[in-house]
């Protein structure tokens, strides 16, 4: 069981801050499609300002830039990270319009639990081996009822 400390009050409503900056999101870029032609060119201009967000503050951060020598030694699977990203902004932007944010936010909570799940259990991607107990699956199966009451409306 986790302590609670005043570092995990500081924690929690910062993670919170991430449900609610990507409901936000979605809601914002499945808006943007509606100007342009698809959820992957919406998805492109959302990358792009996020893009130059990101270089601007990483140009800005005090500290040591990768070289090219170290760029290259960086193993192959963990160039995925954004191919997963453009799944997940094109999903979202193609889905929320028909599902709802509030059906499709759950459903993405359930598939991040179960594959958290999963991942923290047999230890992948050098995470802490954190078995699967029956305290994790019930909160995985709330949180999936919750998913199939939100589908009535």
């Amino acid at each position: 069981m986790m302590k609670i400390s005043s570092q995990l009050l500081l924690i929690l409503p910062l993670a919170m801050g991430i449900g609610i900056a990507m409901a936000f999101q979605t809601a914002i870029n499945s808006q943007l499609r509606e100007y342009l032609y698809s959820p992957l060119q919406a998805a492109l201009f959302s990358f792009l300002v996020g893009t130059i967000v990101l270089a601007i503050l990483v140009f800005f951060q005090q500290v040591e830039k990768p070289n090219l020598s170290t760029l290259l030694n960086i193993p192959w699977y963990l160039w995925i990270g954004g191919c997963l990203g453009v799944y997940a902004i094109s999903m979202s932007i193609y889905s929320a319009p028909k599902l709802s944010l509030l059906t499709l936010s759950g459903v993405i909570i359930f598939g991040q639990m179960v594959t958290s799940m999963l991942i923290d259990h047999f230890g992948f991607l050098g995470t802490e081996k954190v078995s699967i107990n029956w305290q994790r699956l019930l909160g995985s199966v709330v949180i999936f009822i919750g998913v199939l009451l939100t589908l009535q409306r």
